[in-house]
């Protein structure tokens, strides 16, 4: 059965209840006030079945100016639209504010109803029809069916559900494939049940006993039990009103506007990029003007900041960022109504093309140009640019960044890097990054090892910590850091051309040796030569090279040379030995194994001949080589 949901538009008292009460027998006006005031505040539900094939839903929103934003909460989840136009009063103002609604929201089809066409003649009844038809002219009710009705008799109606069917059969489903959404529209608690969310599901499908998330708060609850359209059901799926009953969270926790979608899958934002539109009867926008801000059921105030001038007119269309004073659950393709702080009029709206953006320079026309590429672009060239946009990025943000399956992420994450486009790193994937970036990435390791052998002829290479943090870019002053499996990606392919040599944790351009001149070199054997006649009494470090005839930087490396080709190995901190000079000590201490394989301070000094000084840093060193293992104040030869 094909699922469509309908949703009425007009202005206050033209019938709209009235008349989804004759059509499905249900009356959507629930609350005691609407009943005593005879006015719809809140939004309504019901629904129809026309024929096995079709199921309507219905959703009947409040026509007065007061509760346009309640209109709103309703009026994004719909398929087609009812443009209730009372016969008597013919287009009144929140006609013409509901219709722009359902224009910026890009209603595809719908249909105008005349109602309370028994209270007036044919000739009037025929003006109020040639008033429709010249306003809805040029937009998407031009042509579509006006159907006068009378609820009181029921004239009209049989042409009104045959009308509806039509349509509804011509109606593309929402997408199932996407992972399921469902905005909040009511909270409430049912005796015997506990807490009972309604929406409806604009994506995907959702099964009972499955954990979801609520958007913003985080919070995980499972799905109890579900209910369509007022019946149990195993499963609702897209274009379905939905009730679920939730567990693991209370309805004071929970309020319309969140969102129920898949457990981890998505990230709440506070900041959009989108393409903006203002109605051609709104004052211009100014920009950073504080606007409300109305997405699915939410609503929030946001800040316009405006990326291609100081001033959007009336009518007119640009490009522009949305920061929004509460965070929800916003994806590309969402579409949004935007209304003037003071006073409070539907001024215009657009779509979503970005939820994780950077804040941008404004008037930057590379920024324009990305957003263009965005909002036009098929999904190969979305998911390319949000990947090059930023260098390099997790599948799961990619997910959360374009509202796609993991599985559609991969999918053509697959088809771009088979075009050399992406590179995809790990198994499952970890890291996507943009072939570009990889490239430059490679080019700046190769030249910061130039750079820095230049710099320091005396150092074989540079750690691979301190290599990443010098590739490392700046982005907007904000510091962009390569991750170490993009990084250790950029190094094996470096090897695999000849570019690199990566010994250990060092890294060095490929045949780059430490060469020495003829006064390093000499430097260098009187450093070897001082500690290996000192044997086991070494002096400092600092009188040995003080007494070369190099300066001290020189000198310096030229140590740290010796010990990284571990002629000379430091014991602590301030006791640096000839290799020879531990080799003999070795033997020394075995050779005292066979008489004791005990040995204590006293003993050890008595055997070396050496001072407190040496003897404690020496016998830590032999344990830690485990030639020895120390047990209280002795120590066991191995």
């Amino acid at each position: 059965m094909k699922h469509v949901i309908v949703g009425t538009a007009g202005h206050i008292d033209h019938g709209k209840s009235a008349l989804v009460r004759t059509l499905t027998g249900t009356d959507p006006d629930r609350l005691e006030e609407e009943k005593r005031r005879g006015i719809t505040i809140d939004l309504g539900f019901a629904h129809l079945d026309l024929g096995e094939d079709l199921r309507l839903g219905f959703v009947d929103v409040p026509g007065h100016e007061r509760f346009v934003k309640n209109m709103l909460a309703g009026a994004s989840g719909i398929d087609l639209v009812l443009l209730v136009v009372a016969a008597d009063e013919s287009i009144k103002p929140q006609t013409r504010e509901h219709f722009d609604i359902c224009r910026l929201l890009e209603v595809q089809r719908g249909l105008v109803v005349i109602t309370k066409s028994d209270l007036v003649d044919r000739e009037i009844l025929d003006l109020v029809r040639l008033e429709i038809q010249e306003f809805v002219a040029g937009s998407f009710l031009e042509g579509a069916p006006v159907v006068a009705v009378s609820s009181r008799t029921g004239d009209g109606l049989d042409t009104l559900k045959t009308e509806l069917r039509r349509l509804g059969l011509l109606m593309t489903a929402k997408p199932s494939d996407l992972p399921f959404r469902l905005p909040i529209d009511r909270v409430f608690m049912m005796k015997g049940f506990g807490v009972v969310v309604t929406g409806t599901l604009v994506a995907g499908r959702v099964e009972k006993e499955a954990e979801v998330e609520v958007y913003p708060i985080g919070r995980h609850v499972r799905v109890r039990g579900v209910e369509v359209h007022n019946q149990p059901a195993d499963v609702a799926v897209a274009g379905q009103r939905t009730a679920l009953n939730l567990a693991g969270v209370e309805a004071a926790e929970l309020g319309r506007g969140m969102v129920l979608a898949p457990a981890g899958l998505f990230a709440a934002t506070d900041r959009v990029d989108a393409v903006l539109q203002l109605i051609p009867s709104a004052r211009p926008l100014k920009q950073r003007a504080k606007v409300h801000f109305h997405c699915g059921a939410s609503e929030s105030v946001a800040e316009v900041a405006l990326l291609e001038g100081k001033e959007l007119r009336p009518g007119g269309r640009a490009y522009a960022q949305l920061r929004v004073a509460e965070k929800g659950l916003l994806l590309p393709g969402d579409r949004f109504i935007i209304r003037q702080f003071s006073p409070v009029t539907t001024i215009g709206g657009g779509l979503i093309l970005d939820t994780q953006p950077p804040r941008h320079r404004l008037a930057d026309p590379d920024v324009s140009a990305f957003l263009a590429a965005l909002e036009q672009g098929g999904p190969e060239e979305r998911l390319q640019l949000l990947v090059e946009q930023a260098g390099e990025v997790t599948p799961a943000a990619l997910t959360s960044r374009t509202g796609w399956q993991p599985a559609e992420v991969d999918r053509i994450g697959r088809l771009l890097e088979g075009k050399r486009r992406v590179v995809i790193l790990g198994q499952p994937p970890s890291v996507v990054a943009s072939a570009t970036h990889f490239a430059t990435l490679s080019e700046r390791v190769v030249a910061e090892l130039e750079a820095f052998h230049k710099a320091s002829p005396l150092i074989a290479g540079l750690a691979k910590e301190d290599l990443r943090g010098r590739v490392a870019t700046r982005d907007r002053g904000e510091l962009r850091l390569a991750s170490p499996a993009l990084f250790n990606a950029v190094l094996q392919e470096l090897v695999a051309k000849s570019r690199v040599e990566v010994q250990g944790e060092t890294v060095r351009r490929l045949g780059r040796e430490v060469r020495l001149s003829s006064e390093e070199q000499s430097a260098k054997d009187q450093i070897c030569q001082a500690f290996e006649r000192a044997g086991l009494t070494v002096p400092a470090a600092k009188e040995v090279l003080q007494v070369l005839h190099i300066d001290r930087a020189r000198a310096e490396k030229i140590l740290h040379i010796l010990l990284r080709e571990k002629t000379l190995l430091k014991v602590s901190e301030d006791l640096i030995f000839h290799r020879s000079a531990l080799e003999r000590l070795r033997l020394l201490v075995a050779q005292r194994k066979s008489t004791s394989n005990r040995l204590d301070v006293a003993a050890f000094k008595e055997t070396t001949g050496l001072s407190r000084k040496y003897a404690i840093p020496l016998l830590e060193y032999l344990d830690r080589e485990r030639v020895t293992r120390r047990e209280g104040d002795v120590r066991i030869i191995l």
